[in-house]
């Protein structure tokens, strides 16, 4: 397990949201009495991404989500997102969640199953870097905190060795191991199967310095090369035309990462039949998780950073539909099996506290009092904390 792998799981897990939101925005039936001159869309529009995008890139954030540490669970994981979907006027009630959630993994699965080579990874993080870029080109100081993290990235991950790229791969890919949910652009494109299960390619570019496969080279003793011997690859590959840039800019060459909502395509989601039954899902939910108190405390820890925006009295906060319509989405969320719910439990804290300030206090509580508080009181200080953040 590589101790490298959160920041380019939120990063790319991210960069699936804002598209998925973006082309969501867009497409929105905004009622009569909210329109004005056609502005509606468009000014609500850009205020939910940059405030999304604010947020994802908070420096504190950033600074604990860069820090070596081992991935949190899905339910974590999703607790994370569910908190930066909603740092906006935005609104999203829970079967309309679960769909970007859903969409968010599954695309991301696909990308890293398709890598081809582990490093490539990286380019596929910056494709998703690129694109938020390109969301707030039209806002100097958000455009500085995405293109820090951006250095950030290169700064850890482009002095990486071979080996540590695989580990990180193989990282995610045990991350994303039960996920099957099928999706309607991977069906029509005929990349998924019915099961949930991705196709891979026989065909295309082979990893940047590797040859195309099909030659057999014989060499003596002297390693000088005797013989060759062809046979059939099974497939159509070709020679890459070069390596895609690792800088700030260039072109990634790769097109993995990139934004596939751009053209407007209705998109939807099923569950399979192998997800619906899997064990691993059922006990996930079911059964407590000894290490729980410790993942919430790392968990607080991380959430710390996000300033999450709350609605005044004088917010015109609004609810966007992943559905087609509302009908659509509440049977959407009463047919959702109830194993694979994620369960997002919001605990009532009060709020006349600093957040952050007792954040810190309980922290330190736990670095110098861990052998004397009884466990129980840092689960419950913990999930207190966390319902104000």
């Amino acid at each position: 397990m590589s101790l490298r792998t959160l920041p380019l799981l939120f990063i790319n897990l991210g960069g699936e949201m804002l598209y998925i939101l973006d082309q969501r925005l867009r497409a929105q039936n905004i009622p009569p009495d909210k329109a004005k001159k056609g502005e509606w869309t468009w000014w609500y529009g850009i205020t939910v991404m940059n405030d999304i995008i604010t947020t994802m890139f908070n420096k504190k954030f950033m600074e604990e989500l860069f820090k070596p540490q081992e991935l949190y669970s899905k339910k974590a994981l999703r607790t994370v997102f569910d908190r930066l979907a909603h740092a906006s006027i935005m609104r999203l009630n829970q079967a309309s969640m679960d769909k970007l959630y859903d969409l968010m993994t599954m695309a991301f699965k696909y990308q890293v199953l398709l890598c081809p080579r582990p490093k490539d990874i990286l380019l596929v993080t910056f494709n998703h870097m690129d694109a938020i870029k390109d969301f707030i080109r039209d806002s100097p100081s958000i455009l500085n905190q995405v293109e820090e993290t951006f250095r950030q990235l290169i700064d850890m991950y482009n002095c990486l060795p071979a080996g540590e790229f695989q580990l990180v791969r193989q990282t995610l890919l045990i991350f994303f191991q039960d996920m099957h949910i099928r999706v309607s652009i991977f069906l029509k494109d005929k990349v998924q199967n019915s099961n949930g299960r991705f196709v891979l390619p026989t065909s295309g570019p082979v990893p940047w310095g590797t040859e195309v496969p099909g030659l057999i080279r014989i060499f003596n003793f002297k390693g000088e090369e005797v013989k060759t011997v062809e046979f059939q690859n099974g497939g159509n590959y070709v020679s890459p035309l070069r390596e895609g840039s690792y800088d700030l800019f260039g072109d990634r060459v790769l097109k993995l990462g990139t934004n596939m909502y751009s053209v407007s395509r209705s998109v939807e989601t099923h569950m399979s039949g192998t997800l619906k039954s899997s064990a691993s899902h059922t006990k996930e939910n079911v059964v407590p998780n000894p290490l729980a108190k410790e993942e919430l405390n790392l968990l607080a820890q991380l959430l710390g950073g996000l300033e999450l925006k709350k609605p005044s009295s004088t917010d015109h906060s609004f609810r966007l539909n992943l559905f087609m319509n509302d009908e659509e989405e509440e049977q959407a969320a009463l047919t959702r099996p109830e194993e694979l719910s994620y369960k997002v439990i919001n605990i009532q804290a009060s709020e006349d506290q600093d957040r952050n300030k007792e954040l810190s206090r309980i922290m330190g509580e736990f670095q110098c009092e861990e052998t004397h508080v009884q466990s129980t009181s840092k689960g419950e200080d913990l999930l207190a904390l966390m319902d104000g953040l």
